[in-house]
Parts: structure tokens; sequence; C-alpha cells
């Protein structure tokens, strides 16, 4: 074959190819063609942004599904929690508690019931009786707001007051320990471990806050109860303090991983900026970054105090369980959600005790939404804008 002819079947094949190119591409063609075709639509960036988007948009739906059906959980909770407590809210000032009207005994054929005499009380003193407990047995706001927790007596005492104290008492002593003890603990770990220590102490500490309440609150009962009164001679073995020591234990990992996380997003030219003015690692971590670092920081507290004051096995078990109102924290103490765990379990379904227990979910709910409404709406607000310069 000529040179000449070579060429002419060279040039004859890219026409060919050409003019079966767009064919080629639409993958209307079938055969070897068609492996082509899933390559160049492979490489083609138009079909990546198409797929990129479709997974995107799922993506986006899930983020949103799992969103809405957690705010939906928490709702129903508040809405159970609420449904529970409206018979104690409606009910009058007439209604009674530990007044039951006499229980006939079983019979067995015809065996005739045996009459007690407590079945033949007098309606004179019934009626007396039933004056009384509507005095104190009633659930309502000057039984509610009682010095004394008894709500199992002859004449039930619901007295919120104790139980309310005794909360307060170990949120405060928990605060009081766990929060200087995280937030310097984060603070050292920003600007001051090296990278080595720094790889090592947070997710020690993070581990920390992996431990069960109910191992905390053995350890304090067991170990940390007797040590503390060998050494400072308390006259409770369990009070206050000793429940507010063990529950820091379980707040100081909260603490410092939200306020580490605060205090690394500061921007290094603060720091950059004050080191070069002649300012010390201290007085530019003191100064500058913490204050900067402020809302976030302020932020792990609130978290700290939700978490404290909403713990229920260690204070069950290292606070003594005794509902004594009094401001010192070496007496014992009954905090609300040891009460709710406490209780829950024996008390009749639909009685006056029932709803009160409800009752004190309840507040501790509105606690809570309230401690985060007041952060995120006053406190926290009016600090970004100071620091925003507004």
């Amino acid at each position: 074959m000529h040179k000449g002819q070579r060429t002419q079947l060279g040039q004859d094949r890219e026409v060919v190819e050409k003019v079966h190119r767009p064919t080629l591409e639409l993958g209307i063609t079938g055969g070897p063609h068609s492996q082509r075709d899933g390559e160049d639509r492979g490489r083609d960036p138009l079909w990546w942004k198409k797929r990129l988007r479709l997974s995107e948009f799922l993506a986006e739906k899930l983020v949103m599904l799992v969103a809405f059906v957690s705010f939906a959980l928490i709702v129903l909770i508040f809405v159970f929690v609420f449904r529970e407590t409206v018979p104690l809210l409606l009910s009058s000032s007439e209604a009674k508690v530990g007044l039951h009207p006499p229980e006939e005994q079983e019979t067995y054929g015809d065996v005739a019931p045996l009459v007690t005499e407590r079945h033949q009380t007098p309606k004179s003193e019934s009626k007396g009786a039933s004056m009384d407990v509507s005095g104190e047995g009633s659930a309502d706001i000057k039984n509610l707001s009682g010095p004394m927790w008894q709500p199992v007596s002859s004449l039930p005492k619901y007295g919120l007051f104790p139980l309310i104290t005794g909360s307060i008492k170990v949120t405060v002593v928990a605060m009081v320990i766990a929060a200087p003890i995280g937030v310097l603990a984060a603070l050292f770990t920003a600007s001051f471990a090296p990278r080595w220590a720094k790889e090592f102490l947070k997710p020690a500490i993070e581990v920390l806050a992996g431990f069960p309440s109910v191992v905390i609150g053995f350890f304090a009962l067991v170990v940390l109860a007797s040590f503390l009164q060998s050494v400072f001679g308390f006259q409770y073995r369990l009070n206050a303090f000793v429940g507010g020591l063990a529950l820091s234990l379980a707040v100081i990992p909260i603490i410092y991983t939200i306020s580490e996380d605060a205090l690394s997003a500061v921007p290094k030219v603060l720091t950059e900026a004050s080191l070069a003015l002649g300012a010390t690692r201290w007085q530019t971590a003191l100064l500058v970054v913490l204050p900067a670092a402020t809302p976030g920081v302020f932020a792990a507290i609130l978290i700290g105090i939700g978490r404290a004051f909403g713990e229920t096995m260690i204070v069950l078990m290292a606070t003594g369980n005794a509902a004594i109102l009094s401001i010192s924290p070496l007496d014992p103490v009954r905090t609300m959600s040891a009460t709710i765990g406490a209780e829950m379990a024996e008390v009749v379904f639909g009685e006056t005790h029932y709803s009160v227990l409800f009752l004190i979910g309840l507040i501790l709910f509105i606690f809570t939404f309230a401690l985060n409404g007041i952060a995120e709406l006053f406190i926290r607000q009016r600090l970004l804008k100071r620091f925003k310069g507004n």
C-alpha cells in the first residue's frame, strides 16, 4: 500500500469518528462504546454536581428530621409531665389526702364479713377527722409552701422548700468547686500545655465524663464521706458538702470540655498582639484570651449548673436524704431529683403524692428552661454585644 493511500485511510477514519462522536456521547450506540460512555459520564463535572446536590439534599433532610424528632420528644416529655400535674393544679382546697372510705372485707361463700371497731367510727368523729385532714393533708398552696416534707403519714405534708433548698445547696457547693477547676484547667490546656500534654489531658478528662453516676455516688458513699468525716470531724457523715464534692466530679469534665473549645477558638491574632506589646503569657491568657472566650465559658458554667441541679444518683447516695430546712452545708439534705427517684416507684398511681412528684419534675423543667432562656436572651447576648463593640 502506497504512502498516499495510508494517509487517505487515516483521514477517512477521523471523519467517521467525528460523525459518530455525538451519538457515542449521547449513549445511543451499544456494545463496546457503552463502557466509553460511562467513562465520559464519570469525567463530566455536571454529572458529579448533580450527584453531590442529591446527596446534600438527602443529608439536609436527614438532619432536619433528626432535629424535628428530638424537639418533638422534648415537647412530648414536657406535655406528659404537665398532664400528670394538672389534677393537682386544678384540685380545689376541699381535696382530701390520706382519708379513704372504709375498706370492705372480702367474703368467701356465705361467710359474713366481720365488723371491726375502726369501721364503727361515729359520724361526728369522721367529720372531725376530715376537717383536720383538709387543713394539713391537702396539696394546696399552704401545704406546698410549708417547711416539712412528710408525704407518708396520717396527715401528709408536702412542703417543697426543704427539697428546693437542698437542691440549691448541693448545686452551689458543686459549682464553687467545679467552675474554677474546670475553667482554669481548660485555660492551661489551651494556652500553656505542650502539644503532647494536650493530646493526653483532654481525652483523659473527657473519659471522666462518661463515668456512670452510680459509680461516683458509690465512691462518695464508701470512701469520700468516711475520709472527710475523719479529717474534718463532721457531725453527719453524709451531708450537702459531701454530695456537692462528689457532684463536682461529674460537672468538671463538662465545664472543661466546653471551655477548652471556646478558648481554643479565640483568634491567634489577639494572643500575638498581646505578646508583641510586652505582656507575659499569663497576662495574655487571663486578660486577653479568657475575656474573649467569656460567652463560651459562661455557657459551659450554665450547662454545668443544669447538670448539677438535675443529677439524681450521686445526691441520692451521698447527701443523707433528710429533708431538713437549713442553710448549713454540713447538714443532710434531700434534693428534688432524689425525691423523685426514691419515691416514684412506691406511690399509688393517681394519688396526690403521685401528682406532687410530677409537680417537682415540672419545677425542674421550668428551672432548666428559665436558666437557658436567661443565659441566651440576656446575659450571653449582652456579652457578645460588648465584645463586638456595639
